[in-house]
């Protein structure tokens, strides 16, 4: 508090001048019209700025919020699509008769479950690169799930704590994708190679007499439990015929950035156990 006086004390003329300054300028705007529609002119427009300001900056920091609400709701979009494809393929194939299908047909239960998540680290530069989501078992996710971004495949489940999991990534040495040509539903499989790039995948095992162009749609083929029928995974950017080959070489370019990785969404697949139990039964019983 002595400073404070001593303070005043010092500098008493010069505060007494800004009050005397301020009073002046006062009695100015108030007795003026002039000077008085200029001030608060001027006054909004300052006022006006700083309330942008301040606004932008609280936006800034809802984002957070904003984005996880977005990614719920995709995730329900994402499941209405495939209530609709499913709905679709079954009044195509005869499963349902289409005179049949009421207006609550869309509200029918769907094998597949989209869970949004975040990624919290993310490689893409090594021989075997992995991202960690912030979600866990407590969010319902078991290793061997799938994990889609909003453009296209992205990889599968590895391991799982409480409330984190790590995922093997499309950009791995050892991972397969099964895929199929949108345009006429040849299969391969796509996978990446340490030797390409970020954004570049193979894919394999297209026959020689198969005719294949650039820019065709690489989607998923849904023959395992991972990844329901469709999804895409990118566009071909190269087709080469070598002789001494039984396939074409085929390059693909990936739908999904993993440079800029951010919003994923893990696949819930009700039936996928179920699906994956048989056929191990199945399988051990050839080995056997």
């Amino acid at each position: 508090m002595r400073n404070l006086f001593a303070f005043i004390y010092r500098y008493r003329a010069f505060l007494v001048f800004l009050i005397l300054e301020a009073f002046s300028i006062y009695l100015l705007v108030q007795n003026n019209s002039y000077q008085n529609a200029a001030f608060y002119n001027s006054a909004n427009t300052y006022v006006g700025k700083v309330l942008e300001m301040q606004s932008n900056v609280t936006d800034y920091f809802r984002l957070i919020p904003v984005n996880q609400a977005l990614v719920r709701e995709n995730a329900h979009l994402k499941e209405d699509l495939f209530r609709q494809r499913q709905l679709a393929e079954d009044t195509t194939f005869g499963r349902v008769d289409s005179v049949l299908v009421k207006p609550d047909s869309l509200n029918q239960p769907i094998p597949y479950k989209f869970i949004g998540a975040k990624v919290i680290k993310n490689s893409f530069r090594l021989r075997e690169n992995y991202f960690t989501l912030n979600v866990g078992k407590k969010d319902g996710i078991r290793a061997g799930m799938g994990v889609v971004a909003p453009e296209g495949v992205a990889g599968r489940v590895k391991s799982v704590s409480a409330n984190y999991s790590i995922v093997t990534s499309v950009l791995h040495s050892k991972a397969l994708v099964s895929a199929k040509l949108k345009r006429d539903g040849t299969f391969g499989t796509v996978k990446w190679s340490p030797t390409d790039d970020e954004l570049t995948a193979s894919l394999d095992y297209v026959p020689l007499h198969v005719k294949v162009f650039k820019g065709d749609t690489v989607i998923t083929s849904g023959y395992n439990s991972l990844f329901p029928e469709g999804i895409m995974i990118g566009r071909v950017i190269s087709v080469k015929k070598e002789s001494d080959k039984s396939f074409f070489t085929i390059k693909v370019r990936l739908a999904v950035p993993f440079t800029r990785l951010n919003f994923v969404y893990v696949i819930d697949n009700a039936r996928q156990a179920e699906r994956d139990s048989l056929e191990n039964l199945v399988k051990g019983g050839e080995d056997e």
